[in-house]
């Protein structure tokens, strides 16, 4: 950990850092920002060898028990997160409440810079495995953040994001995933790849939409839920916010599966859909397949 406090807005090491909210930088650089301390505990427990440099707000560095330190907002929890990461043999700089702000405003004074994953590395060793969840399209990063939080509480396997998508790795989505980009791998790939490496797995490709296509008409989630006798290898392909899933994608899947709705709501946001979606599928996997079909039939 650095003994000295960097109290310049400007420094090198502080510009560097501060780039790494640009897209163009994360991508030449291949790091990107952690910011806030459930998301630089999430890694510092789960990817430790990802944290480059860790930048803490010099006021809430006060040891654990300290009554100082546990009087300052935040104090005791940053504290326990930077000993974890010294441990780890992360890079520790305090810095001045004026540097942290410049840094990253919404941080709440602890920042990360991380590795980017190999896009290789999200994709490999997955070809038969668990429940996917794929999202074509998705623009909004906070759609983007909570959907990855949701496919982690759910468990699914891996994320993918298909297409012309938001960047994962912008400081608004990494917040907004509250860490669990950290307990999951994050693909991103062309539509071609997609249906590709997905109908490799052995498993269905499903579609989730409301209306389906000629070819591919929707069948309800509740029925396709009791009679799945498996996730394993299945991947859910989910559409744009605002445009859903083009016909020339449906026709390509093995079944579009949709969300009965129950009142006069003709449609619910991407997230609550894709929890609703695999929270159901994924509880049939477990055995609840026809208390799942009775519950949401009513």
């Amino acid at each position: 950990m650095d003994s000295i406090v960097t109290d310049n807005p400007r420094s090198g090491r502080i510009r560097k850092a501060a780039d790494l909210a640009d897209a163009r930088c994360r991508k030449r650089f291949g790091r990107f920002l952690v910011e806030g301390p459930q998301s630089v505990r999430e890694a510092v427990s789960c990817a430790p060898g990802t944290l480059r440099d860790l930048f803490v707000d010099k006021d809430l560095m006060a040891a654990p028990g300290d009554a100082a330190g546990t009087e300052r907002s935040g104090g005791a929890r940053i504290a326990a997160i930077v000993g974890q990461a010294v441990d780890a043999g992360v890079y520790v700089h305090p810095v001045t409440s004026t540097v942290m702000r410049h840094l990253a405003p919404e941080a709440q004074g602890i920042v990360g810079v991380a590795d980017m994953p190999s896009p290789d590395g999200a994709v490999a060793g997955d070809v038969s495995g668990g429940l996917v969840a794929a999202f074509w399209q998705i623009r909004d990063p906070g759609n983007a953040g909570a959907v990855i939080r949701v496919c982690d509480a759910a468990g699914c396997s891996r994320v993918v994001f298909v297409d012309e998508c938001v960047d994962p790795y912008s400081p608004k989505v990494v917040r907004s995933t509250a860490g669990s980009m950290f307990h999951l791998p994050i693909a991103r790939m062309g539509t071609e790849e997609f249906l590709d490496w997905a109908h490799r797995r052995a498993g269905d490709v499903m579609a989730a939409d409301v209306h389906g296509s000629p070819e591919r008409p929707p069948e309800s989630l509740p029925d396709v839920a009791a009679a799945m006798p498996s996730v394993r290898g299945v991947s859910v392909l989910f559409g744009n916010e605002a445009r859903g899933l083009p016909d020339g994608i449906l026709s390509r899947v093995e079944r579009v599966v949709s969300i009965p709705m129950y009142g006069r709501a003709e449609s619910m946001n991407l997230a609550t859909s894709a929890a609703v979606m695999l929270f159901t599928m994924a509880m049939a996997d477990r055995g609840m397949s026809s208390r799942v079909g009775r519950i949401v039939r009513r």
